[in-house]
């Protein structure tokens, strides 16, 4: 029940029955009504990831707004933008870093930190 969940992550129930509803509309938790009632993963943590659930609450997790993804024409300076491939490089690496961490992962506190090659 939500109600547990809040009191057990320290969060408002009202942020967290918004986060939920959002999670519900995505088809990423399913509601079950009755007095055994609440919110059940809808797939087996291990296949949810967490860019699936930031994705869902978030929205777009680009670092700039040109690459939000928002179907919006990009930057009208994009062609001679010095920084637009740099962002676009950040963008690519959180997105593979939140797709490679599921909900097991987190569960099992087995969350891998970033490798980066020192130059």
């Amino acid at each position: 029940p939500l109600k547990a969940i809040s009191e057990r992550q320290h969060i408002s129930q009202k942020y967290l029955e918004a986060i939920v509803a959002m999670l519900n509309r995505g088809k990423l938790v399913h509601s079950q009504r009755g007095t055994a009632g609440g919110y059940r993963l809808a797939r087996p943590a291990a296949e949810i990831t967490v860019a699936e659930v930031m994705r869902m609450t978030e929205g777009s997790m680009a670092p700039v707004a040109c690459l939000d993804g928002s179907g919006e024409a990009m930057c009208a300076h994009a062609d001679a933008c010095l920084t637009l491939p740099m962002w676009a490089g950040l963008d690519q690496l959180i997105d593979r870093y939140l797709r490679s961490i599921s909900i097991a992962d987190l569960i099992a506190r087995r969350v891998p930190m970033p490798q980066f090659d020192e130059k």
